[in-house]
């Protein structure tokens, strides 16, 4: 599993024009899963979003966790995210898992953040988004689980 995780100022996504989900402070997280991919993988990497230390404390030092500055976490599945990008000029998609297999361990993301988050938005698995988002920072790292 794959997540590449922004520190925002606000962001929000879109489908057809109408907003499904939106977030002030906190992290937009574009997620991938991979074939290997499973429960154990999720929690972990529900533990290290909600915990990764990317906000910065009263000295100005990335210190606090999106737990402890209660920021909000917009979760967006990112298939491409995966891609093996390693050689040619085209991305090789074989690297993501089955369309089953990614959305039911994001559905199983999403609902396991709801439960130890309060504040978490979402895109909509498998549709046309246009994310919007002021990066703060800009402050991006790629996790990996």
């Amino acid at each position: 599993m794959k997540a590449l995780l922004q520190r925002v100022r606000e962001a929000h996504v879109e489908i057809a024009g109408e907003t499904v989900g939106a977030i002030a402070q906190g992290l937009l997280v574009l997620v991938a899963i991979e074939p290997q991919d499973n429960p154990a993988s999720v929690a972990r990497m529900l533990h290290k979003l909600l915990n990764y230390r990317v906000f910065a404390d009263a000295g100005g030092k990335m210190n606090l966790s999106l737990k402890e500055v209660a920021g909000g976490l917009l979760l967006i599945s990112q298939f491409t995210l995966a891609a093996d990008t390693r050689s040619g000029m085209r991305p090789g998609l074989s690297t993501a898992a089955s369309p089953a297999l990614g959305e039911a361990l994001f559905a199983q993301l999403l609902e396991q953040a709801r439960e130890q988050h309060p504040a978490v938005a979402s895109g909509r698995f498998g549709a046309d988004m246009q994310v919007h988002l002021v990066n703060d920072g800009p402050v991006t790292f790629l996790l990996e689980c």
